[in-house]
């Protein structure tokens, strides 16, 4: 298992090069003169613009500028936005919300969509199966942002269970309400899975031998049927959870909410080169050892599954 991991650990890292590279040179290659967006429509002094230039490396070839940005990261030095505050205090304030967010999605996604796709699998033709495959169906097929807008105007201005708009602090019990929204897409997915996994492995051979070994009806289900049927839904939730933080961008701007989403919009919007990589080199450590995790979870959730 170790040798597994410490050669997962080595090819994580030309992927995690590759990644910001490549983001990296999207972003540069954006049209527009940054120095236009730092200095306004008057635009900059000679030796303003010069001293800008050479903080932020403009007009330098793509490879130094590239070594220059990781040299200052594995000093945690993220650099500084157009409005020379430090891209690290930027993703101080935007990551815990958005953190919040997806974790209230996650575990929505988890608690909700797995029982309900199981429940549905083990009553395959009947009434609660077609009812949830149709219904999950509609959610997939209905734009995130109009689900987000419905459930804004119902639950948030009808009813009033819940605040239409997020505060800048973004405590948990206001975040419920966009973390609904956002992982009702990912939800409608996993009741699919679960429910797809599990018509295929209740007639397999080993859940044949545990019900003939007269093993409690709850204890075949739990233990043998849904644990092996959990690894493709496993798979999708290592994926899913980097989504849910580089995702959220409609989300949030429904909602009000100034997480990662937000931030990057506007880093966009302003063209902030050091802001916009910064994020995305983030959430490409997130998907690699969610990844990583998720490779070691099968062998918990299959004994057969083991790793040289």
């Amino acid at each position: 298992m170790g040798t597994y991991v410490l050669r997962r650990l080595l090819q994580m890292i030309p992927v995690f090069f590759g990644a910001t590279f490549l983001i990296f040179y999207l972003v540069l290659g954006m049209p527009g003169d940054p120095l236009a967006v730092m200095c306004g429509e008057r635009g900059c002094d000679p030796s303003t613009a010069n001293a800008l230039r050479a903080q932020f490396h403009i007009g330098e070839p793509l490879y130094v500028q590239y070594f220059e940005y990781m040299k200052g990261i594995l000093t945690l030095d993220f650099g500084e936005t157009f409005s020379r505050r430090p891209v690290l205090d930027v993703m101080g304030d935007a990551f815990p919300i958005t953190i919040r967010l997806a974790t209230l999605a996650f575990i929505i996604e988890i608690f909700i969509g797995v029982p309900l796709g199981l429940v549905a699998g083990l009553r395959r033709g009947k009434f609660f199966d077609s009812s949830i495959l149709l219904g999950t169906l509609l959610i997939i097929s209905i734009p995130i942002f109009v689900i987000g807008f419905l459930m804004q105007y119902f639950l948030g201005l009808k009813l009033g269970w819940f605040r239409p708009t997020v505060s800048g602090e973004a405590p948990w019990n206001e975040l419920l309400l966009p973390a609904i929204v956002l992982g009702t897409v990912s939800l409608a997915y996993i009741m699919r899975l679960t429910r797809t996994s599990v018509v295929e492995n209740i007639h397999a051979d080993y859940v044949r031998t545990a019900v003939a070994k007269g093993l409690p009806h709850r204890r075949v289900v739990t233990v043998h049927l849904l644990r092996n049927s959990l690894i493709p839904v496993v798979t999708y939730l290592g994926a899913d959870i980097g989504a849910l933080m580089g995702g959220a961008i409609v989300t949030e701007r429904i909602f009000n909410i100034k997480g990662v989403g937000g931030t990057l919009y506007q880093a966009i919007n302003r063209g902030e080169a050091p802001t916009i990589v910064s994020i995305v080199v983030i959430l490409v450590i997130v998907y690699l050892v969610f990844n990583l995790l998720v490779d070691l979870l099968y062998a918990v959730l299959d004994p057969r599954i083991r790793y040289a």
